[in-house]
């Protein structure tokens, strides 16, 4: 059988995501319980990390030591990686010692390449173009709050980055509509939103967040762009997300955010502290949602 991988949600089709979803809340509520279903002793998983996490990093590593397992964490400055070794031979050699790869880099490309010379599963922990992990998060945190997301209204609000490009295919991959509200600049890809035109539809009007039952927001200046930072800061300025946005949401919204969180900036404190806010929810569920896709990239 060939190996699977998770670079884009689509890796996964629309049941098999369902399915995930639903493990993750089993894999949860074990936990609350004090049990462990899954043994996965002896088992190794290699995380190349590019770029710096909190999040990611740490739900990666509980999953596997709750699994019964063990994580690596190698940075370009602990392998041959950073010091020129090509990306197929690396891919070549680590997937011939651990049983799953979880990489955090820069260009999908990168991760593209070794996936294809790997021989075992590779996990896309963010690429400047996707971030699926986030998504198997926030739908099992919308889930949990709404029940079923089909056909809901979801509205993103910022910049059309990585996280908003993972929310365009869930849109679809779960049925449910997205607007995607941005400075007319900071578009998310034109490809992509042609694509998903279905489920999906650009806005540069913060009025479209009207009757949301999700609002989510990002961080406006992502790693790699903090010379961006102030430039940012001006074009963003009309799109934080406040209270005046979630009051003129569904009388049910929640605001979600993948964080790291910019207090004043991309939101208001008031929002991200207030009643509708399942950010804390959400990043805890990085950790259920994920051994959920552990467990079936390695059963």
């Amino acid at each position: 059988m060939s190996v699977r991988h998770f670079l884009t949600l689509g890796d996964l089709d629309s049941e098999e995501l369902q399915q995930l979803i639903t493990r993750a809340g089993e894999l949860k509520a074990a936990l609350k319980a004090g049990e462990y279903p899954v043994n996965f002793d002896r088992r190794v998983m290699a995380m190349i990390f590019e770029k710096s996490s909190t999040r990611t990093r740490i739900s990666f590593e509980t999953a596997m030591v709750q699994f019964g397992g063990h994580a690596l964490f190698l940075s370009p400055r602990d392998t041959q990686l950073g010091r020129g070794e090509s990306i197929e031979d690396s891919a070549r050699v680590i997937s011939r010692m651990v049983d799953i790869v979880v990489i955090r880099t820069a260009g999908h490309d990168r991760i593209e390449r070794f996936a294809e010379f790997s021989q075992v599963p590779v996990i896309n922990a963010l690429t400047d173009s996707y971030h699926p992990c986030q998504l198997l998060a926030d739908m099992l945190t919308w889930t949990e709050q709404h029940g079923s997301v089909a056909g809901r209204k979801a509205v993103w609000l910022g910049d059309g980055n990585n996280v908003c490009h993972s929310w365009m295919n869930a849109a679809q991959l779960f049925d449910f509509e997205l607007t995607v509200i941005t400075p007319p600049e900071k578009k998310p890809d034109a490809q992509l939103l042609q694509s998903r035109a279905s489920h999906v539809r650009w806005s540069k009007d913060i009025a479209d967040a009207a009757g949301a039952d999700v609002v989510v927001t990002d961080t406006w200046a992502s790693m790699g762009q903090e010379e961006e930072k102030q430039a940012r800061q001006q074009v963003f300025r009309p799109y934080q997300v406040n209270q005046q946005v979630m009051d003129s949401a569904s009388s049910d919204a929640i605001f979600m955010h993948c964080l790291p969180a910019y207090r004043g900036q991309e939101v208001t404190e008031e929002v991200i502290d207030g009643p509708q806010s399942v950010i804390w929810d959400g990043a805890e569920n990085r950790l259920h949602a994920q051994k959920a896709l552990i467990e079936l990239l390695l059963s």
